[in-house]
């Protein structure tokens, strides 16, 4: 098979593309390099630059790299951009989604991964998420997963099409610090970026009803969550009959954000005093995934511990950002 990744010169896709590859995959990447990395790329993995809402690039590609299977990870995933541009966020994740599956349908393509997010929950009130539980999305990026994912079901009923549906929890970490997340969005980031400006870490609440008052997350090695990926796409790989696999991607333990904030503080050194912030609207005191059906279905589990993801996460941010180590 040929693998298409969409979105494969990103964080998340760079770790993807590389261990298919490794694993023996073949791939090609297709990004318009907008918030991705070329040079993440090992010179071996083909990358078309562009974006999937440009159908007529869709169709060459699929014909001159006889793609067989796709893994659509491009999308927009800032939540507080979503709430401020919904409109950005639906042509880019629906509309661009459904120009992918028109042109996978038209090219006979027969295995689909969809990257999904647990941001389709919304904030549900349970110890561990499994994936039955309401999807109730409560921001413009968690309603575009969730659409995704009808489309994504639908089409794949429709046309005869192998189809999965991952659902991201909290991704941290980094397989090498060249592929580390260049931005400052997520939770680890946010927290070495005040640190190398010689400012506290912030948390945001600390009156949640948790046992420190803070709110408590379920995080994943990137490369866990490569991993799993390559899992998914070996499982579609493997199918006769079109079918549908939705599931969790996450370690199934919660790590409170106090927690996450003292290992951080042990991992680079510094000693400042987290400041409190007050409560940020959306956030559930707990989403910590049930991972049993992954395991149940692929044998698959998370490998990678919380400090490892800090460590690796840290190495990354320091070659970027050598004064850090100094401070």
């Amino acid at each position: 098979m040929t693998w298409l990744i969409t979105g494969g010169a990103g964080y998340i896709g760079a770790h993807v593309a590389r261990a298919m590859t490794v694993a023996g995959e073949r791939v090609v990447v297709l990004d318009d390099v907008s918030s991705g990395v070329a040079e993440r790329l090992p010179q071996e993995i083909p990358l078309v630059r562009g974006a999937v809402l440009d159908r007529e690039l869709l169709d060459r590609t699929f014909a001159e790299h006889a793609v067989t299977g796709v893994v659509h990870l491009a999308a927009k995933k800032q939540v507080g951009q979503s709430v401020e541009q919904p409109l950005l966020y639906y042509r880019e994740n629906v509309h661009g989604l459904t120009v992918l599956l028109d042109a996978v349908v038209e090219a006979g393509v027969k295995r689909f991964l969809f990257s999904s997010s647990a941001a389709v929950y919304g904030v549900p009130e349970v110890e561990l998420i499994p994936e039955s539980s309401p999807c109730e999305p409560i921001n413009p990026y968690g309603e575009t997963k969730l659409a995704g994912e009808w489309l994504v079901r639908a089409t794949g009923k429709a046309h005869s099409i192998s189809t999965a549906c991952l659902r991201y929890f909290n991704v941290a970490g980094s397989a090498r610090p060249e592929l580390a997340d260049t931005g400052v969005f997520n939770i680890i980031p946010m927290f070495f970026d005040r640190i190398t400006r010689g400012e506290a870490p912030r948390i945001f609440g600390a009156d949640y009803p948790t046992p420190d008052g803070t709110c408590i997350r379920d995080y994943i090695h990137v490369a866990d969550l490569a991993d799993a990926h390559l899992a998914v796409a070996r499982r579609l790989a493997e199918q006769n009959d079109a079918g549908d696999l939705t599931v969790n991607i996450g370690r199934g333990t919660g790590v409170s954000v106090r927690e996450l904030a003292d290992l951080v503080a042990e991992v680079t050194g510094d000693e400042a005093e987290p400041v409190i912030e007050p409560r940020r609207p959306g956030d559930a005191a707990r989403a910590v995934a049930s991972v049993d059906l992954i395991t149940k279905e692929l044998g698959w589990t998370a490998s990678r511990g919380v400090r490892e993801m800090v460590e690796s996460a840290w190495d990354g941010w320091c070659a970027r950002h050598p004064e850090a180590r100094a401070n």
